[in-house]
């Protein structure tokens, strides 16, 4: 296969990645790493480092805006990042010392639990009222905009949702993906926050934690440019016109079959981590 070849099939996928990722909110990079490991043989290392790029790429554009319309908790996002961005260079480091068979189980593994997560119905905890102590003491509490106004929400149980930060952020350094919806389920199951809020401060959060992992990836020269341009370029573009098409589209039907689709490739991984075809 030419490199030309190549450039424009990795373009081509990740554009679909990032529409699909875009509509269901599971991001490209549960997508893109199986089409460069199992598509195209590429080395799962080199595959996490151009997922890593792509996911800062994307996290940067969509979270200036959610920020400036006053969604985002950038102060919850801040303290929680403590814990994604440690953990996250724990990952990488995981990542390296372990055999690539495992890195690909494990992948499979979280695909199967974000398809799982994405069809779970999501619960609104706006009318919360009762917040704890340590809320309190690091001001964590706020407020976001609705129709009919400013809606305050307070946050409950900030050691749970610190520590489940930890592992989200392990396994984001360690499989080059945002981990969202393990950052949703800190922040909306664990911290009452509402869901709307959780899914704008995780997209917050996403591009700090994978900066962090990205800087050592970029020091183990697994960061190819041949890969991660077309990698980012494609899952951008795609990101695009997903968040606008999501605007005016209901997406229930197509996160079925994307569940589908996302548990096939799972699946597939899972297979092919544990025959030993890495």
């Amino acid at each position: 296969m030419t490199v030309l070849l190549f450039t424009l099939i990795v373009l081509i996928g990740a554009f679909l990645a990032g529409l699909l990722g875009s509509l269901t909110g599971l991001g490209g990079g549960v997508i893109i790493i199986p089409l460069l490991t199992l598509g195209l043989g590429v080395d799962i290392h080199y595959a996490i480092g151009a997922s890593i790029i792509s996911v800062i790429a994307t996290s940067s554009g969509s979270a200036a805006a959610y920020v400036k319309e006053g969604i985002t908790n950038v102060r919850i996002g801040m303290f929680l990042e403590i814990a994604t961005t440690i953990s996250a260079i724990v990952g990488v480091v995981i990542a390296t010392a372990i055999k690539a068979d495992y890195i690909i189980v494990i992948f499979g593994v979280i695909l199967l639990f974000s398809a799982f997560m994405m069809l779970k119905k999501k619960v609104d905890h706006s009318n919360n009222e009762q917040t704890s102590i340590l809320a309190n003491y690091f001001k964590l509490n706020g407020s976001y905009p609705t129709e009919g106004g400013l809606k305050q929400y307070a946050v409950h149980h900030v050691v749970g949702g610190f520590a489940m930060m930890f592992v989200a952020g392990t396994l984001s350094g360690l499989l080059g993906i945002g981990s969202g919806a393990l950052k949703v389920i800190g922040m909306d199951n664990i911290m009452k926050i509402p869901f709307k809020v959780s899914t704008t401060t995780s997209n917050f959060m996403i591009g700090v934690t994978a900066a962090a992992s990205a800087l050592v990836y970029l020091h183990k020269g697994q960061i190819d440019p041949v890969i991660a341009m077309p990698v980012t370029l494609g899952v951008i573009c795609g990101a695009t016109i997903g968040a606008k098409i999501l605007i005016r589209t209901k997406t229930d039907k197509l996160k079925i079959v994307f569940a589908v689709v996302v548990t096939f490739l799972a699946l597939q991984m899972i297979y092919k981590g544990l025959t030993g075809n890495a």
